[in-house]
């Protein structure tokens, strides 16, 4: 039997398909055109990454031991310009362009001193795009370089030089460096307004990195002027202090870590508290490497080992007692493991894992070494450390007992569901979504109000447990949480799978008032501590139910923040009156004005949680949900003003 000709493929084919139908992109305009390819996204985010690349080659210099001081500034204009007192980038011809250097490498694609091995020995730019990348995306850029007793400056526009590259001689001058400035273009971001925050958070953990160097940031814009100076001695045992602020701790100071083993300069940070969760960071060549890689389980292979030895050493485990799991002697431990190293080999289109499989051996090796001989010279430190594991240890059985328990009668599994989740009957998980009501009158409306066909509701009695203050075994007799974990069907922590999701939208809906925030804030944590991977690929999210109905007349208006309502009152004309209804809780709402506002696909508003700044994430988690008061109570009386609405 001859086998069947190919289906033809729908539409219309063309006439001819030749050469002349490949279209080549010159320079940079590929950039131009499929910006998202270079930096990601074209909003906030991809116009932060422009700021990130030229910093990233500072740092550089500084990793190759040229430089000592970053300074990075939004100006009044939104123009950013980022200077360094590096060697400043060459300027001589390049041979095969037959152009200066710098302007080679400002409009050259993967052009730069990061791939021949010379002139760099450790970068972290690699990862990144480059200089012309940011020039490429910027409406107007302009570089300026201090080498030899001279300046030379040269001017582009969106990607395009105005003119040669111009010289000038400076009498006396013997300072070196580079300043780049760029305005971003209007007509690929989204916006031209920069985070402060955000940026803020970014150069810190920069200096934490690079030990000894001095980033200063500020801004210019008005009414928003602020100026941050960092310069962190300690390196990553900095970055280990400022995580536990406001902690517990079960030492004076960090156990730090600085080693070279054959290529790959190590340095490890280690200091616990008397918290329940395990904070870890990790780096190569200054790139936060969210996902770990060889380098993070080097870290904890040689922590687990020597704990171990440690332990049995010093007696506090018997010839029969069971070793210590990871789990355990990683309770209440904050790390920061950076490495730096020639030829990083970062895994993934995200490259947020580091894949250098000679690495692990090498991190290994220095913190065991280093480790082991502070226990020896700390054994009161050491003592404290091992009795918070075998602690941790213990809850760990009762936990895992208590989980057996309720996966026996069935209680976490899927099989049977909390009894007052109202499910919905469509099947498919990517069309579903699953609303976690505040309250059971809320809840009731919620039901009578959703589409039936999708929407799943599951209301929750009160306040949740705040998992930040619990162990394990007391989150799992909560009955609302346990309710919670069973309608996901994920399990949680480590044993979470995420194909067994019944909802592809977790939607958390609360009341606009204080308890409202408060209830949020508790689910958010939960998630954050014990189902991370919801955040993390866009599952979870806030309903914005309204703040007022606004009648005027026989017209209604659902108005969704006070800015707004004052924005919508001012506009009225005179003489016409309006009746404002303020709402504090989902139960005033009825069905149909609920669906109408809040649960309607078409209409409805709703915030992503996502992740940014992990480092800034676990710090607020931390600081507003754990033990210590002075710290929450400092954070507060410091964000006061930031306070939109606020019931008194």
């Amino acid at each position: 039997m001859e086998d069947e000709a190919p289906a033809p493929r729908r539409g219309k084919a063309p006439a001819s398909y030749t050469a002349s139908d490949i279209q080549v992109l010159e320079g940079l305009e590929a950039v131009r055109r499929r910006p998202g390819m270079y930096i990601g996204t074209t909003d906030q985010r991809g116009l932060h990454h422009l700021v990130y690349e030229l910093v990233d080659n500072s740092v550089d210099e500084a990793m190759a031991g040229f430089c000592d001081r970053i300074d990075i500034t939004i100006e009044a204009d939104n123009w950013v310009t980022v200077r360094d007192n590096g060697r400043g980038i060459p300027v001589d011809k390049h041979k095969t362009t037959g152009k200066s250097a710098l302007e080679t490498i400002m409009t050259v694609l993967h052009a730069g001193g990061k791939f021949g091995g010379g002139a760099y020995k450790v970068s972290g730019g690699l990862h990144g795009v480059g200089a012309s990348v940011v020039n490429a995306l910027a409406r107007r850029m302009y570089v300026e370089v201090h080498r030899d007793g001279k300046l030379y400056r040269q001017e582009y526009e969106r990607g395009i030089p105005k003119g040669e590259l111009k010289t000038t001689t400076e009498k006396g001058q013997t300072h070196t460096g580079t300043t780049a400035a760029f305005l971003g273009d209007d007509e690929i971001f989204d916006t031209l307004e920069y985070d402060y925050d955000v940026l803020l958070q970014r150069f810190r953990e920069m200096a934490y990195l690079t030990k000894g160097i001095w980033i200063r940031f500020e801004d210019k814009r008005a009414g928003r002027e602020r100026d941050m100076n960092f310069c962190f001695e300690g390196g990553v045992a900095s970055f280990v202090r400022h995580v536990n602020k406001g902690r517990n701790t079960l030492s004076a100071r960090p156990i730090y870590i600085e080693k070279t083993v054959e290529t790959t300069q190590v340095e490890a940070a280690i200091q616990y508290n008397d918290g329940f969760s395990q904070v870890e960071f990790s780096f190569a060549n200054t790139i936060n490497t969210i996902d770990g890689g060889a380098h993070l389980t080097g870290l904890r292979s040689a922590l687990t080992r020597v704990l171990n030895d440690y332990a049995r050493k010093q007696k506090f485990l018997k010839d029969d007692d069971a070793n210590l799991s990871g789990d355990d002697v990683r309770e209440g431990m904050v790390a920061v493991i950076s490495v730096k190293l020639p030829e990083p080999q970062f895994e993934g289109q995200t490259k947020t894992r580091l894949g250098n499989a000679d690495v692990k051996n090498h991190v290994e090796s220095a913190v065991a070494e280093g480790l082991m001989q502070y226990l020896e010279e700390h054994p009161a430190d050491g003592r404290r450390i091992i009795e918070k594991g075998i602690m941790a240890s213990r809850a760990r059985e009762a936990a895992r007992k208590a989980r057996d328990l309720v996966v026996r009668k069935g209680l976490l599994d899927g099989t049977m569901l909390p009894g007052k989740l109202a499910d919905c009957s469509e099947r498919d998980p990517h069309q579903c979504e699953l609303y976690l009501v505040e309250g059971i009158s809320a809840g009731g409306t919620a039901k009578t109000g959703r589409d039936r066909r999708f929407q799943a509701i599951l209301p929750l009695r009160g306040k949740i447990l705040n998992v930040e203050k619990a162990r394990m075994e007391k989150m799992l007799a909560h009955e609302e949480i346990r309710a919670l974990i069973t309608a996901l069907g994920t399990g949680f922590g480590d044993t979470m799978d995420m194909s067994k999701l019944r909802y592809r939208r977790v939607i958390i809906m609360a009341d606009a008032d204080v308890d409202g925030s408060h209830i949020r804030t508790l689910l958010l944590t939960f998630f954050f501590r014990y189902m991370r991977q919801l955040i993390d690929e866009g599952c979870l999210y806030i309903a914005q139910p309204p703040l007022f109905r606004i009648q005027n007349g026989r017209q209604h208006t659902w108005i969704y923040s006070d800015q707004e309502r004052d924005a919508f009152l001012g506009k009225l004309k005179e003489g016409q009156k309006a009746h404002v209804q303020r709402y504090k809780g989902l139960g005033e709402m009825n069905p149909e004005q609920l669906w109408e506002t809040t649960m309607d696909p078409e209409k409805r508003t709703m915030l992503l949680v996502g992740i940014e700044d992990a480092m800034r994430a676990e710090e607020i988690f931390s600081t507003l949900m754990g033990d210590e008061v002075a710290p929450r109570k400092k954070w507060i009386q410091g964000h006061a003003t930031q306070v939109k609405n606020l019931d008194v």
